[in-house]
C-alpha cells in the first residue's frame, strides 16, 4: 500500500466540500462570524505544526490548504492534485484519499474513529494508527491524526513473546505449552486423528550444575533446546516443562511414529559433544511417550500423566532410553 507522501507522523484535516482552490475561499461560517480571529488563529497553529497538515477536497482530491512543513518540502501545492503534487510517479489518488474505512464512514453519525494499517516508507513496511473525528454541519469534515506506531507494535510483540516464552531457552513456557497442547487435544476429540505427548529429561543434569556451574548448565539447556527444535516439525509443540525437563505435543502422530521420533531425539543428544569453557561434555536423554487415536477416550490430564510416568520408568530403568505407554494395557489411566 503506497501513500501519497513518505510517512512522517502527521496531523491531517480532510474537508469534504465543493472544489475550492484557496484557503481564503474556504467556507468560514459560522465560526468566523462568531469569533473573527479564531479562524486565522487556527490556521496559524496548523501552519506551525512540525508535521504534515493539509486540507483536501475529497471529490476532486485538490489540496485546499498545506501548512509550512509541506511547503518547505514541495513548495506551493495548494490547488493541485494531492497525489501529483506531493509524490511524483503516482497515477491515482493516494491511500488517504481512498481509504476504504474513510469512504465507508461518509454519512455515518458524528463520532471518533480509530484503526490501524500498514504503509511503506523507504522500501520498508511500518505500522500506522489513524485517529479521526468527524462531524456533519452541511458538509463532512474529518480530522485525522496518523502516527507511526512501529516501535509500539514491536514492544507489544516483545511483551507477548515474553508472556508465552521461557526466558532461558526461548521455547514455550509451561503455561503456554499447556494451552497449545490442550487445543490439539480438543482437535483430536473432534476429528479423532492421533495425538502423541512426550516428556524428556536430561540425565544427571544436577551433576552438570555441580561440576561445571550454573552458567554452563544454562548453556547446555539452550543447546539441548536447539537440538530438540531441529528434530521436530513446525506443527509440533515444544515447551520447557521445568528445570531440565521438556514437553512435546505431536499432532497427527501415532505411537509408532512418536516412538521413532523419541529414539531420534535420544540419539541426537547422545551423539552430540557439547563444547564448554571447561572442556567437552557428553549427555544423555530419557523420554516417556504416550499416544492416543480413534477409539481412545482418555482425557488430556491422564494422557500427560501417562507420558510423565513413562519418563519416570525410563529413569528407573537406567536412563538414556525411551519408554512408551500402551493404552490398552494400562486400565488405571482410563477414566471411569
Amino acid at each position: 500500500m503506497n501513500a501519497c507522501v513518505p510517512f512522517i507522523p502527521r496531523f491531517t484535516l480532510w474537508l469534504f466540500s465543493p472544489p475550492v482552490r484557496t484557503t481564503a475561499m474556504i467556507d468560514r461560517k459560522p465560526a468566523e462570524q462568531a469569533t473573527p480571529d479564531a479562524y486565522q488563529t487556527l490556521l496559524t497553529i496548523l501552519d506551525s505544526i512540525d508535521a504534515l497538515v493539509y486540507v483536501a477536497d475529497m471529490k476532486t482530491y485538490e489540496l485546499l490548504f498545506a501548512n509550512r512543513y509541506i511547503r518547505n518540502i514541495w513548495g506551493d501545492v495548494v490547488g493541485t492534485k494531492c497525489w501529483q503534487s506531493l509524490q511524483s510517479g503516482q497515477t491515482g489518488p493516494c491511500v488517504f484519499c481512498t481509504n476504504d474505512r474513510l469512504l465507508d464512514a461518509v454519512g455515518q453519525p458524528t463520532g471518533v474513529y480509530q484503526w490501524e494499517f500498514q504503509n511503506t516508507r523507504d522500501g520498508r513496511w511500518y505500522d500506522c494508527r489513524d485517529n479521526a473525528l468527524r462531524w456533519i454541519d452541511g458538509r463532512i469534515v474529518r480530522l485525522e491524526i496518523a502516527t507511526d506506531i512501529t516501535e509500539r507494535k514491536k514492544m507489544e510483540e516483545e511483551l507477548r513473546r515474553l508472556a508465552i516464552s521461557d526466558s532461558l531457552t526461548g521455547l514455550f513456557n509451561r503455561r503456554h505449552f499447556f494451552k497449545l497442547a490442550l487445543q490439539e487435544y480438543e482437535r483430536f476429540r473432534r476429528y479423532r486423528h492421533p495425538l502423541a505427548l512426550m516428556m524428556a529429561d536430561i540425565d544427571h543434569f544436577k551433576a552438570v550444575n555441580d561440576q561445571y556451574g550454573h552458567l554452563i548448565g544454562d548453556q547446555i539447556l539452550q543447546a539441548v533446546a536447539r537440538i530438540l527444535q531441529r528434530n521436530l516439525r513446525q506443527v509440533d509443540i515444544l515447551g520447557r516443562y521445568g528445570g531440565e525437563e521438556f514437553a512435546m505435543a505431536l499432532p497427527e502422530t501415532d505411537l509408532a511414529t512418536a516412538r521413532a521420533l523419541a529414539e531420534r531425539l535420544r540419539t541426537a543428544i547422545a551423539d552430540t559433544v557439547f563444547a564448554t569453557g571447561q572442556g567437552p561434555l557428553s549427555l544423555t536423554l530419557s523420554l516417556g511417550v504416550a499416544a492416543i487415536g480413534d477409539g481412545d477416550s482418555i482425557d488430556f490430564e491422564h494422557l500427560l500423566d501417562a507420558a510423565d510416568r513413562m519418563l519416570y520408568q525410563a529413569k528407573q530403568a537406567g536412563r538414556n532410553r525411551v519408554v512408551v505407554w500402551e493404552s490398552t494395557a494400562d486400565s488405571a489411566l482410563t477414566p471411569p
